[in-house]
């Protein structure tokens, strides 16, 4: 599987006064593991959308299992789940510093061509680099 790890380190304004993350920032963390799992494949998203496709998210599911906290370090593992057809699937891992699981995720995004505002195919040059690994 195609698989990226990034660290994050939670800010302060990332958390409620008791110091632990709020719920919603954990889509935020995940953004960012899509985006550096595009990176590592040599996919700019913002290229991507220069060109015309965009990815919104169209399912999400997260499952809590412990806290993050004010200064942890958080590594966002990101695996792509099956070969991308007009939609492209992840599941992800978010793991502290103690290599505590703090979290479950999955998403699923659509390629939509912007100029059309339509699904489309997933683009012809991310198949042709996913073709080095194997799904």
């Amino acid at each position: 599987m195609v698989t990226d790890i990034v660290s994050i380190r939670v800010r302060y304004g990332e958390t409620d006064q008791m110091g632990v993350v709020y719920h919603g920032n954990y889509a935020q963390y995940l953004e960012i593991g899509r985006i550096e799992w595009l990176r590592k494949l040599g996919i700019s998203y913002k290229a991507m959308e220069a060109s015309g496709i965009m990815l919104p998210v169209v399912h999400l599911s997260l499952n809590y299992k412990k806290s993050a906290c004010y200064d942890d370090l958080i590594e966002v593992k990101t695996q792509l789940k099956k070969l991308p057809t007009s939609r492209i699937e992840f599941y992800y891992e978010l793991r502290n510093q103690s290599e505590e699981i703090l979290a479950t995720a999955e998403t699923v995004l659509a390629f939509i061509d912007i100029n059309k505002n339509r699904p489309t195919r997933c683009p012809a040059y991310i198949l042709d680099k996913l073709q080095d690994y194997s799904l």
